[in-house]
């Protein structure tokens, strides 16, 4: 098989978690960068990354990089790609991507040049005047960082993020890959009860109960290079069913939501059904000043609502207090609680035992860790 450098974008914080899980699945050369990890790979490494990432926005293939201060050295460098050994005849190869510090800044000037050097240089090998661009897509991103260009072609289609089991969700919905990463960080096992208060549409249960059971998160979605022409099927049905094979059929695991709205109950419940754990995942409707962990080692994963989310900021600074009251500090109960405030421990009432910065999108938070 082939190798190919291949780039996994993440969110600002989640780098070193993604390197690691790539490194189990079985990347080669894997080095973290600054919202992303680059790593390498052979075709099968496309599959399973795609299949099992859990903290990964999509995988892309890195078709070259280079320098370039004007649009002649942009055009020049991407005619130069063998663009040819991934993008057929018939098929459509849109452009897209972002400039940041750079020379060359206007976004459509750069996606306008690009697209020409593409055609320019499959007219050449295709002998054609015309592309009608009917086949599969095959998403062409550029990304210019200090007049470094690097070009790359999507695998995953829709991102990563979107697992299939939140089509329908509340106000102000955590990311999937965030939320996994908060489960990661605060270590799920097999047999963890966890909690979360604040539940929502369920996310972070559910994520929780996925990595419990080992469930690939990308298990049952289509991926946008199963339709390229140079990875074959088999690829795909090979790691579908080696992701399938390390589930675990049973688990003790327990994941317990709450919420003060009934909506969002209702949408936890769904939800965990549609991501196949809802024998795993209950809610109930219950405020946070009645919340009560039971007796034993428990775990609470939470993400309260905040001032620039549902709450303004005097109201969330009242609920912190709250929270630092019901979450007892117990001998065997973890809490992790992500917010964006910067004093959040002053007004929860002690400090954290660690601290980690983590952006939901692109607002700063900070992950309060309480386990000692």
């Amino acid at each position: 098989m082939t190798k190919y450098e291949l780039i996994a974008p993440c969110l600002f914080g989640v780098e070193g978690i993604l390197a690691d899980e790539l490194k189990r699945i079985g990347a080669e050369n894997v080095r973290a960068e600054n919202g992303r990890v680059l790593f390498s790979g052979d075709e099968a490494m496309i599959a399973a990354a795609n299949i099992n990432s859990r903290f990964a926005e999509r995988i892309m293939l890195n078709l070259g990089s280079f320098k370039a201060l004007t649009f002649t050295e942009l055009f020049d460098g991407v005619k130069g790609i063998p663009l040819e050994d991934y993008i057929g005849k018939d098929d459509a190869f849109p452009v897209k991507g972002w400039s940041l510090n750079s020379q060359l800044h206007s976004i459509p000037d750069c996606q306008s040049i690009i697209k020409k050097a593409a055609v320019e240089r499959l007219k050449s090998v295709y002998r054609t005047s015309w592309f009608e661009e009917t086949g599969p897509v095959h998403q062409l991103q550029f990304s210019i960082l200090k007049d470094q260009v690097t070009i790359m072609l999507d695998t995953t289609g829709h991102g990563l993020h979107k697992r299939g089991y939140r089509a329908n969700s509340n106000a102000a919905p955590i990311k999937e890959t965030l939320a996994a990463a908060m489960c990661d960080l605060a270590r799920i096992y097999p047999d963890t009860k966890i909690f979360d208060p604040f539940c929502g549409s369920g996310t972070i249960l559910i994520e929780a109960a996925l990595m419990a059971k080992k469930i690939a998160p990308g298990l049952r979605q289509f991926f946008a290079a199963e339709r390229f022409g140079f990875i074959n099927e088999s690829v795909w049905r090979s790691e579908r069913q080696a992701a399938m094979d390390r589930i675990l059929p049973t688990v003790e695991f327990e994941a317990h939501g709450y919420d003060i709205d009934p909506t969002a109950v209702k949408l936890t419940l769904e939800n965990a059904k549609k991501a196949g754990v809802e024998k795993y995942v209950s809610a109930e409707v219950r405020d946070i000043k009645d919340f009560e962990l039971p007796e034993g080692r428990t775990l609470v994963i939470t993400n309260p609502p905040y001032g620039e989310r549902l709450l303004d900021i005097r109201a969330a600074e009242e609920l912190y207090k709250t929270m630092g009251n019901v979450f007892e500090k117990e001998v065997g109960k973890k809490y992790y609680v992500i917010s964006p405030h910067d004093e959040f421990e002053k007004f929860f009432g002690r400090a954290p035992d660690k601290k980690r910065k983590l952006y939901n999108g692109m607002i700063k938070c900070n992950l309060n860790m309480y386990f000692r």
